[in-house]
């Protein structure tokens, strides 16, 4: 498998050394989704993260209803992980579900500790990687709080253009925080 995506990812960073990012490399391993399988299940610990090559995965938790509740999208060449889970060792409540078939590289949480005693270097990317994590749950919540389903669907459309119309219309629903019928609404003053 070509990890040219992966190797770029890590050298965006700036952080890294040549050699520290083959031995991350070297770490992970091929993973591959059909669409509908999941990367982590409720109840399940979380003991890897994942880079996606291809594909798209959605992070979700049932309510007391019973209702799926899409809350996060991953696209192709971003990090996931059930990072709550992956941080405490404690069983995580979210579902990670490939929404289509999907390509992954995954290295495990022993491995990634194996590289943080090799260099401090690492525990700088975990930290990168952890106030991502942060600012771009605050930017959901900021979104969801702040302004109406038609900018937050218009704003899906413009970063991620050529993945949306693989994204059922249920999920899509759910993680802009609007029905189905809403955004069929919506969906018809975006052309594609």
């Amino acid at each position: 498998m070509n990890h040219d995506t992966l190797k770029k990812a890590l050298e965006s960073f700036n952080l890294l050394t040549p050699a520290e990012i083959d031995d991350f490399i070297q770490a992970t391993t091929n993973k591959r989704l059909n669409k509908s399988e999941y990367f982590i299940k409720a109840g399940e610990t979380c003991k890897s993260v994942t880079f996606v090559l291809s594909g798209l995965l959605r992070s979700y938790h049932t309510s007391d209803k019973g209702d799926d509740l899409t809350y996060c999208i991953t696209f192709p060449n971003n990090f996931m992980t059930a990072y709550s889970s992956f941080l405490t060792n404690q069983p995580t409540q979210e579902n990670i579900q490939a929404i289509t078939d999907t390509e992954l590289l995954s290295i495990p949480k022993d491995k990634i500790e194996n590289l943080a005693k090799t260099s401090l270097n690492w525990l700088h990317f975990q930290k990168i990687i952890a106030e991502q994590q942060y600012i771009e749950l605050e930017k959901r919540i900021f979104l969801l709080q702040g302004t109406s389903a038609t900018k937050r669907y218009a704003d899906l459309l413009k970063n991620q253009p050529n993945y949306i119309q693989h994204i059922p219309l249920q999920y899509l629903a759910s993680y802009l925080g609007v029905s189905q019928r809403h955004l069929s609404r919506i969906r018809k003053d975006f052309p594609f």
